[in-house]
């Protein structure tokens, strides 16, 4: 009995049940926000389906003979819930073009929307039902990383691929009327899938493993919650018991409070980023700022005598790379990606391919980039991604610009017809021929499906 106790009182439960109480009603608001973070990630993973590495995974699911009721964005054929998500994950998270949550640094949406709608096509549910998993999914997922904090990341733990599966296992417990008890066994099998490492980042080549982070966090997830319904039982404490995700990850750092506090006053859509340019985060104001600098036209590369680049520590240290060689590198470079902000088109994914990237000119004007931590963004972070730019050109002029709140954050959010206009431009890049207004209009409706597998289906080349 004293073990029932304790477990009842265990924030990890009390955050699972939650989402299992039908009187937990979620605002109009986020129900609203929840259809367009659909939107935007269907968007992403139409494109990324276009990239070798969505082509590779969808090859690989497609070879191992998988059939199931489940749609790969981009592709005729459907396969098993499990292979759906993986492959929509690693699409999704497939130009860093998803979104995220900058006070918890990792990407919902590449794992949640993925996960609840192979949960919801497999398990024929409503679009509202889709809905309320996806909002307990980023919820979740945005409170199991603050409780693990910074420290798991500063050590190259990929956080969207730690506490990934964990989120979408509860996301998909909800979405396929899971029992509470199911959920924590789904959540607490997930947790043995928690990994996921920034080797990427490490300068010597990112290859193409991030992309799959984001999948192989949705595949997980998706997996456990159809296991738990088969009667496969997981550790009800593996998320904040003794050698639980918390503990193994964060240690004495832990802060398990995270998981409860605020819980259904508090929403982590409300404070949601949408990426305007596909480069990482902390390059978002960088890349920004200098487009506002430059107006309307290039600059001629040799006019730019220098940059001079304020971030923090964290961005300082880990986007330095003058020379990148991918998409991936160029991506998480501050010099790369000025350069291209003076030189091209920060918003056209084609600029962080081959051979843009290896342009000599640009590369040249890459090297001309000093970074140097500014006190005022490095007092705000990680919960603000903030930049202070000093555009040197060669006849003496100097010009400055400065945010906390790049385009796309919770405080100057892109509107929805912004959102919309992404998607459209997304999709139109993509491979499949889709009604792209029909798409967009049962999303915008999704509340009002009788089952989500009429989104999937106008979804399907």
């Amino acid at each position: 009995m004293k073990v029932e106790t304790r477990r009842a009182a265990s924030p990890a439960l009390r955050l699972i049940q939650h989402w299992h109480d039908a009187e937990q009603a979620i605002p109009e608001r986020v129900l609203e926000r929840a259809k367009l973070c659909v939107l935007d990630a269907l968007g992403c993973g139409l494109f990324g389906y276009t990239q070798p590495w969505g082509q590779i995974i969808s090859a690989e699911a497609y070879a191992d003979g998988s059939s199931g009721p489940c749609t790969v964005l981009g592709s005729r054929d459907t396969v098993a819930p499990s292979q759906a998500a993986l492959c929509n994950g690693t699409s999704i998270h497939g130009f860093e073009l998803d979104d995220l949550l900058p006070g918890s640094i990792i990407h919902p949406g590449t794992v949640i929307v993925p996960a609840v709608l192979a949960g919801a096509e497999a398990s024929d549910a409503s679009g509202a039902m889709l809905l309320r998993g996806l909002v307990a999914g980023y919820e979740s997922m945005a409170r199991l990383s603050l409780a693990i904090g910074m420290e798991p990341s500063h050590r190259g733990f990929h956080k969207t691929a730690v506490v990934g599966p964990v989120a979408a296992a509860i996301a998909c417990g909800v979405v396929s009327g899971l029992t509470p008890e199911q959920t924590t066994c789904a959540a607490g099998l997930a947790c043995s899938a928690s990994s996921g490492i920034k080797a990427f980042a490490g300068g010597s080549g990112g290859g193409m493993v991030k992309r799959l982070h984001g999948g192989r966090a949705a595949e997980a997830g998706v997996r456990t919650s159809r296991l738990a319904a088969r009667g496969f039982t997981g550790p009800s404490a593996a998320i904040d018991g003794h050698f639980g995700l918390l503990e193994v990850f964060a240690g004495e750092s832990a802060q398990p409070h995270y998981l409860t506090d605020g819980l259904g006053e508090h929403w982590a859509l409300d404070g949601l980023w949408v990426k305007v340019y596909p480069v990482c985060g902390w390059i978002q104001g960088v890349v920004q700022l200098l487009g506002e600098m430059r107006g309307s036209a290039p600059v001629p590369l040799d006019s730019v005598a220098k940059v001079v680049v304020g971030t923090s520590a964290f961005a300082v240290k880990n986007n330095a790379n003058p020379a990148p060689t991918d998409t991936m590198e160029a991506q998480y470079s501050i010099p790369y990606c000025a350069a291209v902000a003076l030189a091209g088109d920060a918003a056209d994914p084609r600029e962080f391919s081959p051979p843009a990237i290896h342009d000599r000119d640009r590369l040249a004007l890459a090297r001309r980039v000093e970074l140097h931590v500014d006190p005022e963004s490095e007092a705000v972070y990680p919960a603000r991604f903030g930049s202070r730019i000093e555009l040197h050109l060669a006849n003496g002029e100097v010009r400055q610009g400065a945010t906390l709140d790049p385009h796309g954050t919770a405080a100057d959010p892109c509107s929805r017809d912004e959102l919309v206009a992404k998607f459209e431009r997304l999709a139109a890049q993509s491979s499949a021929r889709l009604d792209v207004d029909a798409v967009v209009a049962a999303v915008l409706r999704i509340d009002t499906l009788g089952s989500v597998r009429e989104l999937g289906t106008l979804l399907r080349a």
